[in-house]
């Protein structure tokens, strides 16, 4: 059966209620033909300045569909100031618009912390993107442990790209712009990942 995106997007809402309200409905299953890993291939920079993480995380997204454009140029499409950008209503925006597709959705993790339901809904998001080439552009805050037992920390948020996963999903690879131990990309569990991103969202 084929199931368009925003239906299945309707249905991911749905399971999330009956979850919060105790029902014992389950997320749709991943695609058939979702592989247990994939990365993609992308062109990445480390962002120019301290507040060009929205217009980096933008750029290496859209480089993996074969899209290439500078900081700046995307910092006007964005509206970033010296403030940074704003939330992931921009990057879902400009992603679509340089990208010209209408596949990106901004999702909300608006709680202290991500339910399982989120985790679930964000596990299911990046192997159904990733697997058609689509990276995430996610919006964190705060401090997160990466499988290495590094930490990151972004007190007063930063953009980044989930660019593949593994573990079928439960174990994503990120493009850091601004990698403080200097090597732009680590892996992360997805449940850490949708625990950072809360209180913010990401577009997927």
């Amino acid at each position: 059966m084929n199931v368009s995106r925003r239906r299945l997007g309707r249905m991911l809402v749905t399971a999330a209620a009956m979850l919060a309200t105790g029902a014992g409905i389950a997320l749709p299953a991943a695609p058939a033909n979702a592989a247990a890993s994939r990365v993609l291939s992308y062109e990445f920079q480390w962002q120019q300045n301290g507040y060009y993480c929205g217009p980096a995380a933008v750029r290496i997204a859209l480089t993996a569909r074969g899209y290439y454009y500078s900081q700046s140029y995307l910092a006007g499409q964005l509206g970033t100031t010296t403030n940074g950008t704003n939330s992931a209503l921009d990057t879902t925006r400009v992603l679509n618009s340089l990208g010209y597709t209408g596949f990106y959705e901004t999702k909300w993790i608006p709680g202290n912390t991500a339910t399982q339901a989120e985790i679930n809904r964000l596990q299911w998001d990046v192997v159904f993107d990733i697997d058609r080439n689509y990276p995430l552009v996610v919006n964190v805050v705060g401090s997160a442990m990466d499988t290495d037992g590094d930490w990151h920390t972004y007190n007063g948020g930063h953009y980044m790209v989930i660019t593949g996963y593994s573990n079928d999903g439960w174990t994503v690879k990120v493009a850091d712009p601004a990698d403080a131990n200097g090597y732009g990309w680590y892996w992360m569990t997805t449940a850490r990942m949708a625990t950072w991103i809360a209180l913010r969202g990401y577009s997927a």
